[in-house]
């Protein structure tokens, strides 16, 4: 993000002041944002709870993996004892069907596994992407047209159909959540580079540039020095939309059985054990569904408000307020014309 200042103009004056950094005018836009206030606390949350994850269930006295037979219903096939699913001091949440398993440690430990997942295929994603935009935006004719093509092919590709050739003939021995992050972040970086290729022709084309090529700076260094801040906007808007569409993904993959393996959890996995539970132990299903809503529901707000505030031309699609500005807009209009009227008078 560029820390160049920006003029303004005082309050009520003509005079051009020094303007906030770069920096200070995103954050400024960004707290003006109320939804995306509110998403940012809720994201902030759940990575606090995914970290710390192991202290979480210590407190509770439990782990994710550990197997309570006792507190399920064998005769019943599996059903947790007791009232709401098992719900008691020890176990916060109740305990899992057929296992007697933990629900709150399995929930926990499997936003680790989902928040990481995503957030590290954002990651390969944006630096494939960026990589392979740049080269092909500042290569010569047959390197675009080389590069381009092959992003044209990322881009046609089916996400879950690749997905799921690739995970089935793995070794089950691979570590599953890095082989998802692999997968994910190896197919879908096309779009990433499809963005950053266009903004990188666009920027090579201005003065500051052009200056820098004049002066002698190779390529690399051109982009390096002055393409990379320029693609810093783009690239993290759409980084931030991208993590929980990859969240969308893993869940996806897990629950096709695909993704990641038992006993690790993932909320993906959880969600295709309780599909046969939703009405003997409906908190086994409506918890990891519910926080899955909330996670991408969460992410999906607070990208549109770094899209905002990145971008302040563009009007936000999540906009908060509307409907208080245009009453101040129509009290300001009355006062207006009153005032007009006691003038003409």
């Amino acid at each position: 993000m560029s820390e160049a200042l920006v003029a303004t103009q005082a309050p009520g004056t003509g005079t051009p002041v020094p303007g906030a950094s770069g920096a200070r005018l995103f954050r400024r836009r960004l707290r003006a944002q109320r939804a995306a206030l509110v998403a940012a606390a809720v994201v902030a949350l759940l990575v606090l709870i995914a970290l710390a994850a192991p202290l979480l269930t210590a407190l509770e006295g439990q782990d994710p993996t550990t197997y309570h037979p006792a507190l399920v219903d064998s005769a019943r096939g599996g059903v947790p004892v007791g009232s709401l699913g098992g719900i008691s001091a020890d176990h916060w949440l109740g305990v899992e069907p057929q296992t007697g398993r933990d629900l709150f440690a399995r929930l926990v430990y499997g936003a680790r596994v989902s928040l990481g997942v995503a957030l590290a295929a954002t990651v390969v994603q944006v630096l494939i992407g960026v990589a392979v935009g740049v080269a092909s935006a500042l290569g010569n004719r047959w390197v675009d047209q080389l590069l381009s093509r092959a992003t044209d092919i990322i881009v046609g590709m089916p996400l879950m159909i690749m997905s799921l050739a690739l995970l089935a003939i793995v070794p089950a021995g691979f570590p599953r959540p890095v082989l998802v992050t692999l997968v994910i972040g190896l197919i879908a970086w096309g779009n990433v580079a499809k963005i950053v290729r266009a903004q990188t022709l666009t920027l090579k084309g201005l003065d500051y540039v052009l200056a820098a090529r004049l002066s002698g700076w190779g390529t690399w260094r051109i982009a390096l020095r002055e393409l990379l801040p320029g693609l810093a906007a783009p690239v993290i808007t759409y980084a931030a939309l991208l993590v929980p569409i990859n969240i969308s993904v893993e869940a996806a993959l897990s629950f096709l059985g695909v993704g990641v393996k038992p006993p690790t959890p993932s909320w993906g996995q959880m969600l295709t054990a309780a599909d046969v539970w939703y009405q003997a132990a409906p908190q086994y299903l409506l918890l990891p569904a519910g926080a899955l809503f909330v996670t991408v529901l969460a992410l999906t707000v607070l990208g549109d408000g770094v899209r905002t505030a990145l971008d302040p031309r563009a009007a936000s699609r999540l906009r908060v307020g509307t409907g208080r500005t245009r009453e101040d807009g129509a009290s300001g209009a009355e006062t207006g014309t009153g005032t007009t009227k006691g003038a003409d008078a």
